[in-house]
């Protein structure tokens, strides 16, 4: 989806937010928050458009009722950190915005958090995923909200390899958030007593996966874990059925969603699990949810759990605005975030540790038989839930610089 068709299939619903905007406008300047993501590749379905479809509805709930007037501003990365961080740049010293938001490709995502450290503002990641943004490369102008790279590949290694997935094989897509995807499900895989024989790395927004699926197939694995994402996850688990990798070796797709499943066939995912943080069948809030999502959507796709994400963040960044009242200090207003304890219909009870890890529970589901899915978005049915204490890497052992100061 292009530019042009994303701002014109939000016109209507750009519209009501505008207009509420413009009520609540006597009572201050706006929050503006700056919602970035892939509008035109491989993320775009993934994320794109509904990331802001997302943050309206959570407008439209909370904005009025608290007096937070809030506008917002949507930009594509294109999948590069330099445009990444140029849009930042402009986006906080030229329109004056106080929040970014999403950012799907955490390459992308480390590149605008710079910017937002330079300058003091506030970065809220729904769509980013790599578990450094709360490690190493941590900031106290950063919340993760939705997922990250540890949760999921410790969650599925554990999972995958306790029933008997001993010895894995990776196809990862280069970049930062693919290489911690398959680090961290790696550690789960070897404390669980399996084995890693090998990895393979394809670029970005790849369309021929033969070579990489070959090599697996070679390997000797029991599992072949995949770490990517998206559309290269979609044409990935195509290829890999068409090679008949499922009827010999098992496959583990790290961050399989809802939203991957209608482009690739549900009869091509059997039996595969996945970690969720949010899955819109689950209950009636969440089907609610996912209602209203799904008329404000141009496709009317069902909501994923990054767009549940930005709802549930979106949510709690305006009503921290109704208490401090301004987000011209990005270190204030996520300390103000994480003061306060976090509630919404998608995620429930929550809070924001220190690191700026959003802490809520995690989910284990398996995709449905074809004979038992009742519509396109029917995939996913739930094997457990993953406590907080098990989902999310231990404060102590993430590095965090300033939380060992």
């Amino acid at each position: 989806m292009d530019r042009r068709h994303f701002l014109a299939g939000t016109a209507a619903f750009g519209a009501t937010t505008s207009m509420l905007t413009s009520r609540l406008a006597a009572q201050g300047k706006p929050l503006k928050i700056g919602i970035m993501n892939d509008l035109s590749s491989v993320y775009s379905d993934y994320q794109g458009i509904g990331s802001k479809v997302a943050a309206e509805l959570a407008v439209a709930d909370f904005s009025a009722k608290l007096g937070v007037p809030v506008e917002i501003l949507t930009a594509d990365h294109q999948n590069k950190p330099d445009v990444g961080a140029g849009i930042a740049r402009k986006w906080f010293d030229t329109d004056g915005v106080d929040i970014v938001m999403d950012l799907p490709n955490s390459a992308v995502a480390l590149a605008v958090l710079a910017v937002a450290n330079e300058k003091n503002k506030a970065v809220v990641a729904s769509g980013a995923g790599a578990s450094v943004m709360t490690g190493k490369m941590c900031s106290k102008n950063f919340v993760h909200w939705t997922y990250d790279t540890y949760a999921l590949g410790h969650s599925l290694g554990k999972a995958v390899t306790r029933e008997g997935g001993k010895k894995w094989f990776f196809i990862t897509t280069d970049y930062a958030f693919g290489k911690d995807l398959e680090q961290n499900c790696a550690d789960a895989v070897k404390a669980s007593g399996g084995v890693v024989l090998g990895a393979t790395r394809h670029p970005l927004n790849t369309s021929d996966f033969s070579s990489y699926i070959l090599q697996a197939q070679s390997s000797g694995a029991d599992v072949i874990g995949l770490a990517n994402a998206g559309g290269d996850l979609n044409n990935c688990l195509k290829q890999c059925g068409e090679f008949g990798v499922g009827k010999k070796q098992k496959l583990a797709a790290l961050i399989l969603n809802v939203t991957n499943v209608p482009a690739i066939g549900l009869a091509n995912v059997q039996n595969v699990k996945t970690c969720l943080a949010f899955y819109w069948d689950e209950n009636d809030k969440a089907r609610a949810f996912a209602k209203r999502f799904e008329a404000a959507h141009p496709k009317n796709d069902a909501p994923n759990e990054m767009h549940a994400g930005m709802y549930s963040a979106t949510a709690h960044i305006i009503k921290t605005m109704a208490k401090i009242k301004s987000a011209a200090d990005g270190v204030k207003f996520v300390d103000a975030m994480k003061a306060m304890p976090t509630e919404d219909d998608l995620f429930g009870k929550g809070s924001i540790r220190e690191d700026g890890r959003h802490l809520h529970p995690m989910y284990l589901y398996e995709t449905k038989a074809v004979a038992d899915s009742k519509s396109k978005w029917d995939v996913f049915k739930r094997v457990s839930e993953i406590s907080v204490q098990d989902a999310w890497r231990p404060l102590k052992e993430g590095g965090c610089p300033f939380i060992k100061a």
